[in-house]
């Protein structure tokens, strides 16, 4: 499987295999229950075998890519825009899909990274490279969707930050809380200083001391003494 094109076979559900019941028999079948909807059609009830959807899971791209449903022998261009997991084991229990329409902007959540920490002078001094998001929701025709952002904090030192409007978009991409009316440019990652106090060798001295035992002290004194 590419990482740039991902497709799945699903199959059409009828209104006896919808509902909770009826999801729990598909589960035990080893299909996940899945929706597609917009587009200016009907929602399409669907399921698709785990195994396939938990193999697409494991790329990253997969949430920030156009994907193929084969539902039949009918293809649909769609993007994953919810995935519902089991609580204590992970596996996938539902998953509603948008349509694609040609030309037609799209709301995404995509990956952000974050490069160069290692480089960064503010890492080299003993900062904590603090990063406040995993994902952001941008607009974008979906041949525009980008993979991943990417954040390039190599020059960042130590009380620098990065905003929302610091990351370099793609061409044709914009990021969605900035384009509200009332959207806050909030932080996205920033170098805090070392959590650690340094110790100066008096204080040092002070709490080995403090860390030596009463009785290991009173025999270095008497050993002295008998000097």
């Amino acid at each position: 499987m590419s990482t740039n094109h991902f497709e799945l076979s699903a199959v059409n559900r009828s209104a006896e295999q919808q509902g909770k019941g009826a999801s729990r028999r598909l589960r035990k079948q080893k299909l996940v229950p899945a929706i597609i909807y917009g587009g200016n059609e009907e929602p399409t009830s669907i399921s698709i075998k785990i195994n396939e959807l938990v193999k697409s899971l494991e790329f990253e791209a997969f949430f920030s890519h156009v994907l193929t449903l084969n539902v039949e022998g009918e293809e649909h261009q769609v993007v994953i825009k919810d995935l519902q997991r089991h609580p204590a084991k992970g596996f996938p229990m539902h998953a509603d899909f948008q349509r694609i329409v040609k030309g037609q902007k799209i709301h995404m959540n995509v990956p952000v990274h974050f490069s160069g920490r290692e480089s960064a002078p503010g890492t080299a001094a003993g900062g904590v490279l603090s990063t406040l998001v995993s994902d952001i929701e941008i607009i974008c025709i979906p041949s525009l969707i980008p993979e991943y952002l990417d954040v390039d904090v190599s020059s960042m030192e130590i009380g620098d930050l990065f905003r929302l409007s610091d990351i370099d978009l793609p061409e044709g991409v914009v990021i969605y809380e900035l384009e509200l009316e009332d959207g806050h440019d909030r932080t996205i990652v920033n170098m805090q200083p070392p959590t650690v106090e340094e110790v100066d060798d008096e204080d040092a001295e002070e709490v080995d001391a403090a860390d030596v035992p009463a009785t290991e002290q009173n025999a270095d004194a008497e050993s002295k003494d008998d000097e």
